[in-house]
């Protein structure tokens, strides 16, 4: 086969290998060469690959890194990367344990830093393709639009409470589906901040400010009335579909939550059935009494509750024997590669069969390969969500979405076993 020819190869133009072993580098140089790169750069340790980046006008499309090298190891690297905002698409490679390098990656992707993957040395062809192939969901997510998150953006309490005021604060949809057949049940809803500038100031820094600055009330009915505006819409057109929308720990002691909820699904028509509240399960801790009060209390008027980010904490058996949920979602760090880690796979599995027996709905998040849906479906997962399927997007995008999705139906679809003769 025509390595050069493949339509994947085609978008790593360029690359840089980080590492101070001379044969080693010449490896991968030369594995890189025969898929096809034609540019590409060499730095013997992290300082020297830093220096590289501020002298290059265009940076290359992707870093493999050794974790073991003198001086700045690989670890650092990738920290010093972060804070000065070269958010290069990464390559983790080292000789080391298994357990060692997932945790590198996990790391990076925690600083937010695109990781295609972690690789054994020496590297092989099929690894290094398999990697490569996934900088096309990066590529394709740098083209979705002309903004950028931009982590320096400064703001503060008065810019985010005019933001509230003038409508800035948008919201995105992610479709869930249904994991054996593909089929969309519900989406979530995601505030954005998009600023006129062209900047997206990050959800976790901005929900974050509102929480510190008491201006989380205004945000979350800000952003639930336009989606249970939306909702509305979608079910006049014949699309009724469940909506999730986070709740934030920071509300739980107030007295008037329920009722002003209820205010807002009664004004657009709705359900309170067609509503799930997610609510992370570290989040009633500090506001026990007063949470259990006021979750119960939507749960009798009708709302879903979701247990978000499970297994991320420290009390998850608690709250689930204390709160009525009715929907589990297990957090994204124990879904992506699981079909490739046999010790997520066990927490995985743990996960969806205590909930079955709860007679809990199971969300999985964070499923951007099909290897980790085809484990789900093994598993007996419910709904999906992840980049697979779709990442958020505006309202307007989603009847576009909803067509073309159609089409691969086919291919998500869960198939059993044939019985033997």
């Amino acid at each position: 086969m025509d390595m050069t020819a493949s339509p994947v190869i085609s978008r790593v133009a360029s690359l840089l290998v980080v590492d101070d072993s001379a044969v080693q580098r010449e490896h991968t140089v030369s594995l890189c060469r025969a898929l096809g790169v034609q540019l590409i750069y060499e730095a013997r340790s992290g300082q020297e690959a830093l220096d590289l980046f501020a002298m290059l006008v265009l940076r290359p499309d992707l870093l493999i890194v050794d974790l073991e090298m003198p001086g700045m190891d690989g670890i650092e690297l990738i920290q010093k990367l972060h804070q000065r905002g070269i958010m290069v698409p990464l390559i983790v490679a080292s000789g080391r344990e298994t357990a060692l390098i997932q945790s590198v990656e996990a790391l990076a992707s925690s600083l937010g830093l695109p990781v295609l993957g972690g690789l054994q040395k020496p590297l092989c062809m099929p690894d290094v393709l398999r990697a490569f192939d996934r900088l096309g969901h990066v590529a394709e997510a740098a083209r979705s639009g002309s903004v950028h998150f931009d982590p320096e953006t400064v703001i503060d309490a008065e810019r985010l409470s005019r933001a509230i005021a003038d409508g800035e604060i948008t919201v995105h949809y992610q479709p869930k589906v249904d994991m054996r057949t593909g089929i969309v049940r519900g989406v979530e809803a995601l505030a954005r901040w998009h600023q006129a500038e062209g900047i997206v100031v990050r959800p976790d820094r901005f929900v974050a400010l509102a929480e510190r600055e008491g201006l989380i009330h205004e945000l979350t009915l800000a952003v639930m009335a336009q989606a249970l505006a939306q909702a509305a819409e979608w079910n006049a057109r014949g699309l009724r579909l469940s909506m999730a929308i986070n709740l934030s720990p920071h509300l739980l002691d107030r007295p008037s939550l329920v009722e002003e909820i209820l205010a807002l699904v009664t004004r657009h028509d709705l359900s309170p059935e067609q509503i799930v509240l997610e609510i992370t399960e570290t989040s009633v801790v500090g506001y026990l009494g007063a949470a259990l009060g006021v979750l119960a209390r939507l749960r009798l008027k009708g709302f879903g509750l979701s247990i978000d980010d499970y297994g991320t904490g420290f009390s998850s058996m608690q709250q689930l024997a204390r709160i009525p949920f009715t929907e589990l979602k297990v957090d994204r760090s124990f879904v992506h590669g699981a079909h490739q880690r046999s010790n997520l796979r066990v927490i995985l599995r743990s996960a969806l069969d205590m909930a079955r027996q709860l007679n809990l709905v199971t969300v999985a998040e964070g499923i951007e390969l099909i290897g980790d849906w085809r484990l789900l479906q093994e598993f007996g997962c419910s709904i999906g969500q992840g980049y697979l399927i779709a990442r958020p997007m505006p309202a307007s995008q989603f009847p576009v979405w909803l067509k073309r999705h159609q089409s691969v139906l086919h291919d998500l679809r869960f198939v059993a076993d044939e019985p033997g003769p």
